[in-house]
């Protein structure tokens, strides 16, 4: 297997917001009218984008929360832990990998608006996916947590957002 920083170089990634790596490879050329959209959606958007997301175990993806149901598709790597807190306040995690009989799971879906952040379960590892959102990511749809409001709204979970946040 290719190391951290060949991967980053063949699949030309950059530096997410979030923490970790990225690359869009598909952008829709189909859109959806703003007007057809639902309140969250100010504006026109592409049916549907794809990126890369590449995650080592020296970093994190901070908690944020965008506008879509993300589908988060495993390829290769170490497992990824996703944490996340519903509009409502519940905790849920979810081990993304492709080890069946520690109940990963190689596909999973974060619901819309739903505060997420991921680590890399194993030390000095990483882990490749793709993300998967429709309509079709903007970052206008992107909201990374403010650490002190994220703990105020849930202070139950005043810790993980404090563990994972900037």
């Amino acid at each position: 297997m290719l190391t951290k920083e060949q991967l980053i170089k063949k699949l030309e990634l950059e530096k997410h917001p979030e923490g970790g790596f990225f690359k869009e490879t598909y952008r829709s050329k189909i859109s959806i009218s703003g007007s057809s959209l639902p309140l969250e959606f100010d504006s026109d958007r592409n049916v549907s984008t794809c990126i890369y997301f590449m995650l080592a175990s020296d970093e994190f993806s901070a908690f944020h929360k965008v506008n879509q149901d993300e589908a988060w598709h495993f390829y290769l790597g170490d497992s990824i832990l996703l944490h996340m807190i519903s509009p409502e306040g519940e905790y849920s995690q979810v081990s993304i990998g492709n080890d069946f009989g520690q109940n990963e799971t190689p596909q999973f879906v974060v619901p819309a608006q739903h505060w997420f952040a991921a680590e890399i379960k194993t030390e000095d590892s990483f882990a490749l996916v793709g993300c998967t959102v429709a309509p079709g990511f903007d970052f206008d749809d992107f909201e990374l947590a403010e650490p002190k409001e994220l703990q105020q709204i849930f202070p139950q979970h005043k810790e993980i957002i404090q563990r994972l946040t900037r």
